[in-house]
């Protein structure tokens, strides 16, 4: 199994919207064979609270436009690592702490990464 081409889509929507808003380490991967739950995750990092709650501001805005709505959101009062769960894609906004910490990557190498377009920039700290 693998992500159905909708949740590429909002994926890579999501991916733009990060990375328009300077997001760092923007990596996606299809976790379809892992998780019955959803096909794909986004992990975007953030240098401070302020920097998350903009992005998450802007996943929000683009995914919206493209016709999602989020299921449930989590950690959005702490704006240190922002869950956005979309059903087919589950977005995480994490502050480079809480990142480096968690290591969600790590947890998920066995899945496949979903290639992002040239246009999705890693911003560098």
């Amino acid at each position: 199994m693998t992500a159905t081409d909708r949740a590429v889509e909002l994926v890579v929507t999501a991916a733009r919207a990060a990375s328009d808003k300077l997001a760092s380490q923007i990596v996606a991967f299809d976790v379809s064979d892992q998780l019955a739950i959803t096909d794909a995750f986004l992990i975007a990092s953030a240098s401070n609270d302020r920097q998350v709650k903009a992005i998450v501001d802007e996943v929000e805005d683009k995914l919206r436009e493209v016709g999602a709505k989020p299921l449930r959101r989590e950690g959005e009062r702490d704006g240190r690592w922002v869950l956005i769960d979309y059903g087919e894609v589950v977005v995480h906004i994490q502050h480079e702490e809480e990142r480096q910490f968690y290591a969600l990557e790590r947890l998920w190498r066995d899945c496949p990464s979903i290639d992002l377009p040239a246009d999705v920039v890693s911003h560098s700290r």
